[in-house]
Formats: structure tokens, C-alpha cells, sequence
């Protein structure tokens, strides 16, 4: 067995491998040349937009990997079963169910790198990437209203309610265009901080915002009192925020990782905010490595096909097909999960689970009947 094993393994690894360097370099060389067109401007050189590229290739590689294994397991498949090798197999002991439990143990391993890379790599990627673009670029614009945080303080008629709104954020974690709307329990607002930067940090265990000119206008309580203006050079805020909550909201979604996914969905259902696009995201993230796992069991069934239906080039541009159709139905669901408020984890299991069952079902029909 560990020579069967050893064969499936090598045949398979190396046909996976071949598959994702090629799509790899197909998208660097769409990346680089999209980057070309910044050549040149404030600095930015040919050098940059290669690295910019290189940077860009974790990323790449998690959201293609699963197709990656499953066009290169059924080309490796089908090359045995072409070679008459895994007829051989077959009558030398391999089951069918053995054989499954070879590849998935395969698929789980790969599983397992596919989580790594979009866990620590990738996130770390866009963000080198992103921080080489701010370089050369003004800073990012977190869209026409901004990003805008909430948070809560004290209970009762002391009640206070925030809201933040930043405009643009830096590569180095500055913040601009900052606004703070500090409002009662009733909703009447009481406070307005208005910086032009500021920075998120830490003094002692009380998370801090470090604002720079800054301008304080309050409005009086009931009827007494005027509206007062002041103007500030430096001010510390104090706030409830966390440092990490507050860098997954002004982090664009792809480039956030799971734990920050769910940290920050859980902010925002303490908060009262709508949650459903980022608990999404977060199932999505964790379901997405077990699609290494249905891409193997799919590949299977290829290895036992007759020559009569196919040479490799027809399976392998089968696969191709199944991999696109895999992708299509993942991204439909999500938008449809988001669009009709389905169950989260739910809309993100069921692309997995609907091709699993259906290659255990061609699986079990090609072993029984053919």
C-alpha cells in the first residue's frame, strides 16, 4: 500500500503543482501589466509594479488552488486509467473505497495549506502590496461616505452613543478625515470632534486615539448654556474600540482574515449593525479549504472512465468546466445568501456540499454499473 500510495501521491502532487504554477504565472502576467500603466508616475517603476505583482500572488493562490487540484488530479487520474496503471491497480487490491481514502486524505492535506496561505500569507500580502501602492499613490479612499465605526458607553441616562466616520486611511495605519458624533441616550447630540489625522494606540490598558488638529464643538444641555468651539492641536480620545476591531473596519473585506472577520462581525452584532455581509464572508473563508477535500472526491470518477470516453485533453477540459461552474455557483450563492438574508454558514456550506455529494453519487454509480 505505501507503494500505491506513493505512486497516487507523486502522480497527482506533481500534476497539482504544474497546474497552479501555470494559472500563477497567467495572473501574475495580468497583474504586472495592469500595474504598467502607473509606470512612471511619482516614482513607481517597472521594478515596483513587478513587486507589486509578486505581492499580489498569495492571494492568487488561495482563491485558485481548489481548481488547481482538481484539474491536476484528473489529469493525473486519467493518465492512469489511460496507461492501463490504475486498471492494474484495481486488480492488484485497490478498492474503490480504498482508493477514496487515499485521495482524501490528499485533499485534506491540501485543505490544510489552502488555509494556511489565506489565513497568514495572503493577508499579508495585500497589505505589503497595499502599502507599496500608498507609496506612490494618495491615500485610499474608503469610499464617497467613508468607513464608519459604533460604539456604546455607560447604561441608562448616561447612555452614550458614538459614531466615527473615516475618510481615507494610510499605509502606515494613519487615519484622515476623522468625524466624532457623540449623541445621549435619547439621541440628541451632545459632542462633535472633527481631526484632520489621528492614529489608534494604546495607553496603559485603555485603547486611545491620538487626533491631530482637531476642532471640539458642544452643544449645550437643555436650555441653558451656548455652543462652544474650540480648537485643538493634539487631543487623546479614549474609546471602547480595539485596536484590531478597528483595523478590520477600515480594511477592505478580501483582505481581512477569518479571526478579523469574526472579531469584527461580533462587534458589529454588539454594536446593533447589520453583520450579515462580514459573518458571510467569515463562513465562506472557513468552508473555502474543505473545497480541496470535493475537488479530489470530483476528480475520482475520471479514473474510472473508459478510453472510449475521452481522451485526457476532453476530461481535463471537463474538469476546467466543473472548476468554473464550482466558482460560479459559490460566488451566485453568496450574493444570493446576502440578497434573500439566508442563514450564513448555510449559504457558504452548500456550494461544498451540493458537488460533494454529487461526485460520491457519479463515484458510487461509475463503480456500481460500469
Amino acid at each position: 500500500m505505501r507503494t500505491v500510495r506513493r505512486l497516487l501521491y507523486r502522480d497527482v502532487v506533481w500534476s497539482v503543482v504544474f497546474v497552479a504554477v501555470a494559472f500563477l504565472s497567467l495572473f501574475f502576467f495580468i497583474d504586472f501589466l495592469e500595474e504598467l500603466e502607473n509606470v512612471g508616475k511619482r516614482g513607481f517603476t517597472v521594478g515596483h509594479a513587478v513587486l507589486s505583482a509578486l505581492l499580489e500572488l498569495p492571494g492568487r493562490f488561495y482563491e485558485l488552488f481548489p481548481i488547481a487540484v482538481l484539474i491536476g488530479t484528473i489529469y493525473a487520474m486519467a493518465r492512469l486509467a489511460q496507461s492501463s496503471e490504475f486498471t492494474i491497480l484495481r486488480t492488484g487490491g485497490l478498492s474503490p473505497g480504498r482508493a477514496l481514502r487515499l485521495l482524501l486524505s490528499l485533499g485534506v492535506v491540501m485543505g490544510v495549506l489552502t488555509f494556511a496561505v489565506g489565513e497568514y500569507v495572503a493577508p499579508l500580502g495585500e497589505q505589503q502590496s497595499a502599502a507599496l501602492k500608498a507609496k506612490f499613490r494618495s491615500s485610499p479612499s474608503l469610499g464617497r461616505t467613508g468607513a464608519w465605526l459604533k460604539e456604546r458607553r455607560g447604561t441608562g441616562p448616561g447612555e452614550r452613543s458614538i459614531s466615527i466616520n473615516v475618510q481615507a486611511t494610510g499605509s502606515d495605519g494613519l487615519m484622515s478625515g476623522i468625524r466624532i458624533f457623540e449623541h445621549d441616550a435619547a439621541g440628541v447630540l451632545l459632542r462633535r470632534l472633527q481631526a484632520a489625522t489621528g492614529t489608534a494606540g494604546r495607553r496603559g490598558d485603555t485603547a486611545v486615539w491620538h487626533l491631530v488638529d482637531v476642532q471640539v464643538t458642544e452643544w449645550p444641555q437643555g436650555d441653558q448654556g451656548l455652543l462652544t468651539t474650540r480648537q485643538l492641536a493634539s487631543y487623546d480620545w479614549p474609546t471602547t474600540l480595539e485596536d484590531n476591531v478597528v483595523a478590520a473596519a477600515l480594511s477592505p473585506i478580501r483582505s481581512m482574515s477569518t479571526i478579523d472577520l469574526w472579531r469584527y462581525s461580533r462587534h458589529l452584532e454588539l454594536q446593533e449593525q447589520t453583520a450579515q455581509r462580514y459573518e458571510l464572508q467569515f463562513w465562506r473563508r472557513a468552508f473555502y479549504p474543505f473545497a480541496c477535500i470535493v475537488m479530489v472526491a470530483l476528480a475520482l470518477p475520471f479514473a474510472y472512465l473508459h478510453a472510449r470516453a475521452g481522451g485526457i485533453s476532453l476530461k481535463v477540459f471537463g474538469g476546467i468546466m466543473l472548476g468554473i461552474s464550482f466558482v460560479l455557483l459559490n460566488n451566485v450563492v453568496g450574493h444570493l445568501g446576502l440578497l434573500r438574508d439566508w442563514t450564513p454558514w448555510v449559504a457558504s456550506a452548500l456550494p461544498s456540499l451540493l458537488y460533494l455529494l454529487m461526485s460520491l453519487a457519479a463515484f458510487g454509480w461509475l463503480v456500481r454499473y460500469r
